[in-house]
């Protein structure tokens, strides 16, 4: 590579875009995140069933 001040700038600001970009997206990937544990986590109780009656003998 060249070292071209133009070059450089050019890269950088390339760079800058792209961390703009990717700081946008921390909170949106957090929240997803916290809403997945929190669903995760979220579990309703299963009501207590005699397995061993079947859907023909009540």
């Amino acid at each position: 590579m060249s070292d071209n001040p133009d070059k450089r700038t050019e890269w950088r600001a390339i760079l800058h875009i792209q961390a703009r970009v990717a700081v946008l997206f921390v909170p949106v990937v957090a929240s997803l995140l916290l809403i997945a544990a929190l669903a995760g986590n979220d579990r309703k109780s299963v009501p207590d069933v005699d397995r061993t009656v079947t859907g023909s003998v009540r």
